[in-house]
């Protein structure tokens, strides 16, 4: 029995489906493409992983072509799905990649499907003279995107553009399953994933993760607007995330020269998407999530999506707690064939976070009494331990083409968050071996941001040099409203051997009892800028060039008052310098750039750019707001694409300067200082390959030198075993900068057998080395290297039971060995990186 598919209002019995459209007006398949033909009309198609007999039915509804094949042939099979533009036979090929199924063109004007012959892959192809690519915000395929909007802002093949860019897409982030964008970057060049704040019990944090890229903090965006919310780290509502290296200032406003994380959010499909999951993991972890898209009007051109998630789990640290809601609707519609629009909301509830607090040095670190210090160990108080997030998002994306030159695209977002904690923390200066003090206190934070970004954008042809253009300017309004509360009425403390807990909040203002300390503080601040950029290709030379003006005006407040103003010296509000009045600041950023195409794939390339960040609600102990950072930063680097693969190569030699960089002040507990000048220099190399339609493989290697090298600070060595100072002051230039690991390296394979009684097992393996940090500013020890092993499995039900189509089960481990290791130390304390972690689901799409 033969099946054929058309644009179709009907699957029969017999699957016996027609239709009545040419397929000479689309043009043909690889096989019978002419050569010197015309450039053939490409279409927008967006469908995701499914059974390859629904795949192909959203083909024949987009494109009106037929499609015959015999009923042998979908048996089992699952298309990895297409998003982007693309002429109708470059869709075809891409939905059948991986499946052992080709096609051909038949005399009746037909395509005609069949079983390919061995170690065939289908994968881009050349059609009419033009060559497709993928929907640069869109999930990739495999684990290899070829095209971006993150790096210029307009849809440009990453092998034209001057600087590192590279992308966790949508299939690696289902094959590592990750439970935040910190682990969904421990396999990126240049990514310190696991930092101070993600403190290793794998919690969904959002922009606050600590994550640090190139040696620098990072910023993170959705959608190409800056976002402060906790959901920006909920991979359940991401379709990938893009690792853009080196200054970004140009297109984003304020970054610093290290880069930026792009992510994009999920959205509606152009065909249906079901997909329901339920997991489990360690530590109690329980999980359900489903993401849902299908069209609301017949013709489709209003469409929805709904992702959400439910999780709870403990974590590896006693009395600490991870549970989490939320939802994320959206609504596509087409108004015409030029304009669209894109409403997304999003609701998070967390109403526990999953935080721990840090640990001691001696006894992680560096030897202690009773031996190393268990990571299940609580270093805080049960009875106040709570920390809960409510987040909310609205988005709209707006797109309109004027015609073929002129095109205009606008995103706006508004976004709020609140967070409430009653925690303890450590006091640093006083640990001793076997006793840890600790700091009560309740703090409330709310975040409300506004940001908008606008642009006109096109193409035009001078003779041979070909021009793309952007104009845009962008806007961001951000409020920062925080409540604090210290208790100085008692000084709990835990016990390193035997952990005792036994502290009483006394946080009543009424209470003569009570000595409290209270502080307020407010930040506000509004940037705008205007932005243009012109990307110049000649034949296989390519030329970026781009600048920008950013203005910034910013108040900051601070108010401080205690119950008892003689309790441990507090603050009053006379000894807080506001700057209530707005402070102006403004910069011009830049950034030029070359690479050459070369035919056999090989592209070397050179850069230059600038960076520009207001240093926003950080003043140093007197009150006084620091001065902006400002970057500078020479890139080289070769890009190498496999012909007729998708195998990308990279390599990147960096040589970055920032002024005002700011070190934690060693005689101001709480507070910055700047430092100076500081230099990072190294390489990277990745490789992102789906090597056969069995076999995908990540790998990178990243080199990070990155110092002092301008600076008037000193500071004594403290000694590794006793955590006291000793000898004189000496000058902190030269030295390493805390925290950054000097090498990495990591590789990461999956393997998916298509043969056998075993069709439809895969497994996957990876391995991660992170070198060793300096844990202060004029290196007095070390923290240890280490190397983690991650692994995993996963089967498709439906490639050996028909019955069991869209049904997947999976499992996921990282540290297989249970590796103890510290991701960061200082000279008191300690964070502990995450123990073993096993994570389980079973997956149903229909």
């Amino acid at each position: 029995m033969s099946h054929v598919l058309p644009t179709g209002r009907r699957l029969g019995i017999s699957m016996m489906l027609a239709l009545g459209t040419s397929l000479s007006a689309l043009g043909g398949s690889p096989a019978f493409a002419q050569q010197g033909q015309a450039a053939i009309p490409s279409i927008h198609l967006d469908i995701p992983r499914q059974p390859l007999s629904a795949a192909l039915q959203a083909f024949s509804r987009r494109t009106g072509i037929q499609v015959v094949y015999t009923a042998s042939i979908d048996a089992g099979i699952i298309s990895p799905g297409i998003s982007g533009d693309f002429d109708a036979m470059t869709a075809l090929s891409r939905l059948l990649s991986g499946t052992g199924v080709t096609f051909r063109q038949s005399g009746k004007g037909a395509v005609v499907l069949a079983k390919a012959s061995a170690n065939i892959t289908l994968g881009p192809v050349r059609v009419g003279g033009t060559v497709a690519h993928e929907n640069p915000t869109g999930p990739g395929v495999g684990y290899v995107a070829t095209s971006t909007m993150a790096g210029t802002k307009t849809d440009t093949p990453i092998m034209e553009i001057p600087n590192s860019i590279y992308v966790v897409t949508k299939q690696l982030m289902q094959d590592q399953q990750p439970q935040n964008v910190a682990q969904a970057l421990r396999y990126s060049p240049g990514i310190m994933a696991e930092s101070e704040g993600t403190y290793g019990n794998g919690s969904a944090h959002g922009a606050d993760t600590g994550i640090i890229q190139r040696g620098f903090s990072t910023s993170q965006f959705v959608d190409g607007l800056m976002t402060n919310s906790v959901s920006a780290g909920e991979t359940a509502f991401l379709e990938r995330i893009e690792v853009v290296n080196g200054p970004a200032s140009v297109m984003y406003g304020q970054t610093t020269p290290g880069g930026m994380l792009a992510m994009s959010l999920k959205k509606p499909t152009d065909t249906p998407l079901r997909q329901v999951s339920i997991g489990f993991g360690n530590c109690g972890r329980y999980q359900a999530t489903f993401d849902i898209s299908d069209k609301i009007t017949k013709s489709g051109n209003v469409r929805y999506r709904i992702a959400a998630i439910g999780v709870t789990q403990g974590t590896q640290t006693n009395y600490v707690d991870y549970h989490r809601v939320g939802v994320m609707p959206s609504i596509t519609w087409d108004i015409d064939k030029n304009t669209s629009l894109t409403l997304l909301g999003m609701y998070m509830y967390t109403p526990g976070e999953g935080v721990a607090s840090q640990y001691p040095r001696i006894g992680t670190l560096s030897p202690g009494p009773y031996g190393q210090i268990s990571r299940s160990t609580f270093f805080g108080e049960p009875n106040w331990n709570k920390m809960g997030d409510k987040d909310a998002m609205f988005e709209y994306q707006f797109k309109h083409s004027f015609n073929k030159y002129i095109n205009f695209s606008q995103n706006f977002r508004w976004e709020n968050s609140d967070r409430h904690q009653e925690t303890t923390y450590v006091k640093t200066g006083a640990v001793k071996p076997t006793i840890v003090p600790l700091q009560p206190m309740d703090y409330y934070t709310n975040t409300r941001t506004i940001g908008m970004d606008a642009r006109f954008f096109g193409k035009f042809n001078i003779e041979s040099v070909n021009n793309t253009w952007v104009i845009g300017s962008d806007f961001r309004k951000y409020n920062y409203n925080s409540h604090y509360l210290y208790d100085y009425t008692t000084t709990p403390s835990v016990n390193v051997d035997n952990p005792s807990y036994s502290y009483t909040p006394c946080y009543s203002w009424a209470h003569a009892g009570c000595q409290i300390m209270g502080s307020l503080y407010n930040t506000q601040y509004f940037q705008e800028g205007v932005y243009f950029q012109d990307q110049i290709k000649w034949k296989r030379l390519s030329i970026l060039v781009g600048g920008r003006q950013d203005w910034v005006n910013m108040k900051y407040t601070g108010d401080s008052t205690s119950s008892n103003q003689n309790v441990n010296n507090v603050k009053t509000t006379q000894d807080y310098l506001s700057t209530d009045k707005p402070q102006p600041q403004s910069a011009f950023t830049w950034r030029a750039g070359i690479i050459y195409n070369f035919d056999f794939g090989l592209a070397p390339y050179f850069s230059y750019a600038t960076s520009f960040i207001p240093q926003i609600g950080q003043t140093d102990y007197q009150g006084h707001p620091f001065a902006p950072l400002t970057g500078k930063q020479m890139e080289a680097g070769l890009k190498y694409k496999v012909p007729n693969k998708d195998i990308l190569l990279t390599a990147a030699a960096f040589h970055i300067e920032e002024d005002n960089y700011l070190i934690s002040d060693l005689a101001h507990t709480g507070y910055s200082t700047n430092a100076g000048r500081v230099r990072s220099q190294g390489f990277e190399l990745s490789a992102n390959a789906n090597i056969t339609k069995d076999l995908r493989l990540i790998a990178s290697y990243s080199y990070t030198d990155i110092r002092y090298a301008k600076t008037n600070k000193t500071a004594k060595r403290y000694d590794l075993n006793t955590s006291s100072s000793y000898g004189t002051a000496v000058s902190q230039e030269g030295m390493s900068v805390p925290y950054v690991p000097r090498n990495m390296f990591s590789f990461f394979v999956d393997y998916t057998i298509h043969f056998g009684k075993l069709k439809g097992f895969g497994i996957n393996f990876g391995t991660r080395y992170t070198g060793f940090t300096y844990a202060d500013s004029v290196e007095s020890f070390k923290t240890r290297p280490y190397v983690l092993f991650d692994a995993g499995a996963h089967y498709d039900f439906g490639q050996a039971f028909s019955v069991l189509k869209g049904l997947n089960a999976q499992l996921a481990m990282s540290n297989l060995a249970n590796t103890y290791y510290e991701t960061q130390c200082s000279n008191s304390v300690c964070y502990l990186g995450q123990g073993r972690r096993v994570y389980g689901n079973l997956t149903y799409n229909w």
